[in-house]
């Protein structure tokens, strides 16, 4: 078995000589957008490591191809419409999204707070729709932004749907990046609260992701890992304490059975 494994490391290294490097280069500039939600030449460049003029002949060639989308501004790009086709979050599809409007609004009319459907990609997890309190003090809804999802309680809920293993292969590293003091910064720990994430049925975030916003995810919908979606509610940390977020999560559990399995594939 140790010869056979000798054989194969010798040739990936002999096939590396015929990569075709403009085309390396637009694929690992691709996988950038997965935790970027914009990206400037400059920095594009930076993070492959090549020259300006080679990362702006890729995202030019990437924005006409449809896979990148220049911001209105002109300072960077984003993830254009086929990049998105091709990823296929939860909760793209026409038939389904309108599906999930009816859950959303009966969600927001239960919890009287900002709700929304959230998919994983990678270790990001990106907000598909939702529909926003109509509090004067509220959470703002920001459709199809990603964040970090050992963060957010719709990311955790989606990883606690993996096996250990799967989150090791996403978190390679023990140490995970904060997005507010309060975000996990371990791997360890990050798993040991997808166990209770199990075990509860749902996943709370607590300034994890936005300082002063709380936030608690159930699942909603899909047996497959490409299928599967977050049901969130979001609200101002002073009335997202724990009894609040145990109690949206039985109103949004509510909602979540609106959606027949059937619709969700």
């Amino acid at each position: 078995m140790t010869e056979g494994l000798i054989h194969r490391k010798e040739a990936i290294a002999a096939t590396r000589g015929c990569t075709i490097e403009s085309l390396d280069t637009g694929l690992r500039l691709m996988r950038l957008f997965l935790t970027h939600d914009t990206l400037t030449v400059s920095a594009a460049a930076e993070l492959l490591s090549v020259g300006r003029s080679t990362a702006h002949r890729v995202l030019f060639t990437l924005e006409g191809r449809g896979f990148a989308t220049r911001d209105p501004s002109g300072s960077g790009y984003s993830a254009g419409p086929e990049l998105i086709r091709l990823g296929r979050p939860a909760g793209l599809g026409g038939a389904l999204r309108a599906r999930l409007a009816d859950v959303l609004e009966d969600a927001a009319r239960r919890t009287g707070e900002t709700v929304q459907s959230a998919a994983l990609i990678g270790d990001r997890v990106i907000v598909t729709d939702g529909r926003e309190s109509s509090r004067p003090v509220r959470v703002v809804l920001e459709t199809w932004r990603t964040h970090p999802a050992h963060a957010t309680s719709g990311g955790k809920l989606l990883l606690s749907r993996m096996t250990a293993d799967q989150v090791c292969v996403l978190y390679p590293r023990e140490t995970l990046p904060a997005a507010t003091p309060r975000t996990l910064t371990s791997r360890a720990a990050l798993l040991d609260e997808l166990a209770e994430v199990r075990e509860l049925g749902h996943a709370v975030s607590r300034g994890e992701s936005v300082q002063g916003m709380n936030a608690v995810a159930v699942p909603l919908g899909g047996a497959g890992p490409r299928d599967r979606l977050a049901l969130t509610a979001s609200a101002p940390g002073d009335r997202g304490d724990d009894a609040a977020l145990v109690e949206c999560a039985r109103q949004l559990r509510r909602s979540a059975s609106l959606l027949e399995p059937a619709d969700a594939s």
